[in-house]
């Protein structure tokens, strides 16, 4: 499911005195079955931007069309539902979102209230659940007895239970220490990998250039860049000043160009860095 925004503005409280900008003039394209993460300054525009895609926010001006649905400032309400259930969105700490007397139920809630029968979202919830690398004897346990990790997990089933063909991430990983970082983004990738469109809202770009296949940089409401991670990262200059980070593996080549070494590779990951050092010994 292709979705594209069209000359699109948002304006936070418009006609106030705390009137502000939140995204200018946006035009871009995520292609369908893409992985595409979406990186910035905090404040740039990133979350503005994905909160129209299920619009949670409806544009000031222009428009978003996903799939065939067409989003508009007079866009209904009332004709939202199918989108929803096609747009999943995790936010960041989605365990806050838990509110049901056992997981099951709290996983069966999107799904019922799509319209799907009782039965029928016991069976999703069980198979969201063990998608998400917990068994079933958690299904009758109350969410709020869960460790941390778990809660996060059962709010993703939740999620993924509507079976949605986007799945938005908003810093789905904030909070998890390295081990649980890599399993949440395995799972994400393993998903992208049978079919799903995932865009990622991260200020992590290890997670940008090890799972990506599409990079969108925004900078103060506006997108500055739309590219490849190798693109992306290739002027050390250019990501800076947009206040970004580099790649753990792209700093530590530059740092060994600096120091003599001759050679034009820009690689972006760990393993490909690995590579590169042993060609030049």
């Amino acid at each position: 499911m292709e979705i594209s925004f069209e000359q699109v503005e948002y304006i936070y409280q418009p006609d106030t005195p705390m009137e502000n900008l939140g995204l200018e003039d946006i035009n871009a394209t995520i292609k369908n079955n893409s992985f595409t993460a979406l990186v910035g300054h905090t404040g740039s525009g990133k979350s503005t931007f994905v909160q129209h895609i299920n619009a949670l926010l409806k544009p000031t001006k222009g428009k978003i069309v996903v799939g065939n649905k067409v989003i508009t400032p007079d866009t209904n309400n009332k004709d939202l539902k199918s989108l929803r259930k096609e747009v999943g969105m995790v936010f960041q700490f989605p365990e806050s979102q838990l509110f049901e007397e056992t997981v099951e139920k709290d996983i069966m809630f999107g799904p019922m209230n799509f319209g799907i029968e009782e039965k029928d979202a016991k069976i999703l919830a069980k198979e969201s659940l063990l998608k998400v690398g917990l068994s079933e004897e958690y299904l009758q346990k109350s969410p709020f007895d869960l460790s941390g990790g778990q809660m996060r997990r059962v709010a993703i089933a939740g999620v993924l239970a509507s079976n949605p063909d986007t799945l938005i991430l908003d810093e789905p990983t904030a909070g998890l220490d390295p081990e649980g970082r890599l399993e949440m983004m395995t799972l994400f990738y393993n998903l992208h990998k049978e079919g799903k469109t995932i865009i990622l809202v991260t200020h992590q770009m290890e997670d940008v250039v090890n799972y990506s296949d599409d990079v969108i940089v925004f900078n103060h409401g506006k997108i500055v860049k739309h590219d490849t991670p190798d693109k992306i990262f290739e002027n050390e200059i250019w990501v800076k000043n947009n206040n970004l980070e580099l790649p753990r593996s792209v700093e530590f080549m530059n740092r060994l160009k600096s120091k003599g070494m001759n050679s034009t590779d820009n690689p972006l990951v760990i393993s490909d860095l690995i590579d590169v050092i042993s060609n030049d010994i």
